[in-house]
């Protein structure tokens, strides 16, 4: 058994960090003691933490099964940059690199050993020879056809346990739903494991779901307020990813298209130059990013609906790893939905997927919270509004629906309940097409009557009164809609409707214009160091470190070993190869002489006396919101007035300083992030202790 502090060592010495997630450390004892454990845990929740940890602590190699051999390499090379012994073998691998991989493994001089599961019956004769001390089988759902990427070559994975019984065996998803949770301990061996089930709350996400109407223009004026950020754009159909890709490159941004149509080699230059920075956005089918460990994808936008809320979860959970907020922007039409359907009528377990389309759709049309919808499809609830999506950013504004609703409820009702929801709208709005004329459908009452409305606000509505249950679409009759008991209620008996006011994408014309990269902040030095060391270590950037690192040294400022060795992901590896190149970047920012006039701090104050909040200060200096808090800082110590109350409650104030005795070193604003488990931002924390000085 290994001890929690040795284990807490570790982590920090290896890894970099000080505190486990939630659940972690749980798991990561229990794999230890010997235990099989399945676990369900969001991307960016630290997966891989739960294996790569156990790993290193414990005697043997850790055998890992990993999907996607294209990015075993990068797996591998995030660990060796950590000093971890890790290694991959695939069968595209050179014969002499195969052998000196075999003979680490029965060598025991491997800690980690990364295989796909099509090479793993090439690997099997070393694994009894070897000493395995952990089975982690990554990405999992693959096992399950229930689960919404099955990968056949997953199931002879259920061997490995009555091979080495006496390995434990963890298996690892970001998303499965109860049955899919069942089949997969049940096909692996592992039925009465323990099931740990993390959060699937990812608050550092934006959920936006916007109409796709004028999408291009819509995604053209999304990036233009991000130009140099990473991000992938989702796409159904594989003509859809080249020619937006083309679009974006003609407007001057730099897109790839991926998709299943192009080579291997083709596939691979494309992910391999979106891991290292060099292509930003990737405009892919869903086959592209499963297993991508690239922290600093910013944005993630669906162009199409995807087909069940646990695709689009793995997915938007590409953006925001490294824990810093991400924009995830959804669009949606009903036409989508009926793609979709076509899509899925005639495959196997139709009726299940069918259903699952149908809450994926609830999702996109929800008019309340929308984490609340996303994150109860898992089983988790949240008490309250999450103030991070669209919804709660922007609170519908109702009005009295009922006169349209009785519109469209007779409407239907006239037509005998034989018409979809498309020939439902042209009689409503009186269209002279062929289709409505030849079934004398000019001739009713309510033909017409709703010809105020445009043909997509009535869509919308209409989707509306479907989701209040006052209509009902049968869609393996031609998606007819039908009159529910609840429409009887609305027409004859008075009850009264409100329906969402529906408001329009503004687009603004996006111009093609020579982008410029922000210059002098302390962050862009960092990331442009990191690149350097990057592409000498031939490594992807985020190996080196994570943006959130990076934010870390920008707020922290460390000019010494000990203060470096104090940054989030910074280990002892890592310190010994990179603390001088940082700390000697961050000395020379520090000093940079700056002409009192022009100071950064009295930029500030001017944009202050002109009326700007400081949040607006931030976006326009392109600095973060803790260094606009330090300079309000200095200008009280250069005897400007400022009131302190309005960005930090007396409560908190309390809140942190009675920490003081509580923290290690009273000194480390480290300390105190940590103590309240980074929940309060270091900006907050340095102005608590700032206003404590000045009242004592």
């Amino acid at each position: 058994m290994v001890e929690t502090q040795e284990l807490k060592s570790l982590l920090k010495t290896n890894f970099g960090y000080d505190n486990f997630r939630p659940n972690q450390q749980e798991i990561i004892e229990s794999v230890c003691a010997g235990n099989d454990a399945l676990v369900i845990m969001p991307t960016g929740g630290g997966k891989s933490m739960c294996f790569q940890l156990p790993a290193v602590a414990m005697e043997g190699t850790t055998l890992v099964i990993s999907p996607l051999i294209a990015l075993m390499k990068d797996q591998v090379d995030a660990l060796q940059a950590n000093g971890i012994k890790a290694a991959y073998y695939n069968s595209t691998q050179p014969a002499d690199e195969i052998q000196e991989v075999i003979e680490n493994l029965d060598d025991g001089q491997l800690d980690l050993i990364y295989v796909a599961p099509e090479s793993l019956q090439l690997l099997d004769p070393h694994l009894t020879t070897a000493k395995i001390n952990l089975i982690a089988i990554d990405e999992a759902h693959c096992i399950s056809s229930w689960g919404h990427d099955f990968r056949p070559a997953y199931t002879q994975l259920g061997y490995l346990k009555n091979k080495l019984p006496d390995t434990p065996l963890i298996a690892l998803t970001a998303t499965a739903d109860k049955s899919t949770q069942d089949d997969i301990a049940d096909q692996l061996g592992i039925a009465h494991a323990k099931k740990y089930i993390s959060s699937f709350d990812r608050p550092n996400l934006y959920l936006d779901v916007r109409p796709g109407q004028k999408r291009n223009e819509q995604i053209l004026k999304f990036l233009n307020k991000r130009p140099f950020e990473s991000g992938i754009i989702y796409c159904l159909s594989r003509k859809s990813t080249e020619q937006l890709a083309a679009k974006l490159n003609a407007k001057g941004f730099q897109a790839k298209a991926y998709h299943a149509g192009m080579n291997a080699e083709e596939r691979s230059k494309v992910q391999e130059r979106f891991i290292n920075d060099k292509t930003p956005i990737i405009v892919a089918t869903i086959a592209f990013g499963m297993g991508i460990d690239k922290s600093n994808v910013r944005w993630v936008i669906h162009y199409n609906m995807p087909k069940n809320l646990e695709g689009y979860y793995q997915e938007i959970g590409r953006a925001g790893r490294d824990g810093l907020p991400a924009h995830t922007l959804l669009f949606y039409s009903y036409a989508d939905t009926i793609m979709l359907r076509k899509f899925i009528e005639n495959a196997q377990n139709a009726d299940y997927q069918i259903a699952k389309l149908e809450r994926m759709q609830q999702y996109a049309e929800a008019l309340s919270c929308r984490r609340k919808v996303l994150i109860q499809y898992f089983g988790e609830y949240l008490l309250e509004d999450c103030g991070n999506c669209d919804i709660c950013k922007n609170k519908p504004e109702y009005f009295d629906g009922t006169i349209l609703a009785q519109k469209v409820l007779s409407g239907v009702a006239r037509m005998q309940e034989q018409e979809a929801m498309g020939t439902v709208i042209d009689v409503l709005r009186g269209s002279q097409n062929s289709q409505v004329f030849e079934k004398g459908y000019q001739n009713i009452k309510t033909y017409g009557i709703a010809s105020d409305v445009s043909w997509r606000d009535l869509q919308q509505y209409i989707i509306q009164m479907i989701n209040q249950g006052l209509l009902e679409i049968r869609f393996r009759e031609s998606g007819r809609l039908l009159l529910t008991p609840l429409a009887n209620e609305v027409l004859f008996n008075g009850k009264k409707i409100e329906l969402a006011r529906l408001t329009q994408p503004k687009v603004e014309e996006v111009k093609t214009k020579k982008l410029k990269k922000p210059k002098g902040t302390l962050f862009e030095k960092l990331r442009e160091l990191r690149s350097e060391l990057a592409r000498d270590a031939n490594v992807p950037a985020y190996v080196i470190f994570s943006d959130a690192s990076l934010k870390d040294m920008e707020d922290q400022e460390p000019t010494t070993p000990t203060a470096f060795l104090e940054i989030s992901g910074v280990g002892q590896s890592k310190m010994e190869k990179y603390a001088a190149d940082f700390i000697e970047l961050i000395k020379s920012h520090v000093k940079t002489p700056k002409k009192k006039s022009g100071d950064t701090v009295y930029e500030t104050k001017s944009l202050i006396d002109q009326g700007y909040n400081l949040e607006e200060i931030a976006e326009q200096r392109n600095l973060t919101l803790g260094t606009i808090y330090n300079h309000l800082i200095k200008l009280h110590e250069e005897g400007m007035e400022v009131d302190y109350f309005q960005f930090i409650s007396a409560g908190e104030v309390k809140q942190i300083n009675s920490a003081t005795t509580k923290v290690e070193d009273p000194e480390k604003l480290k300390d105190y992030f940590n103590f309240f488990e980074e929940q309060i931002p270091y900006w907050k924390l340095r102005l608590a202790l700032y206003v404590n000085k000045l009242e004592n």
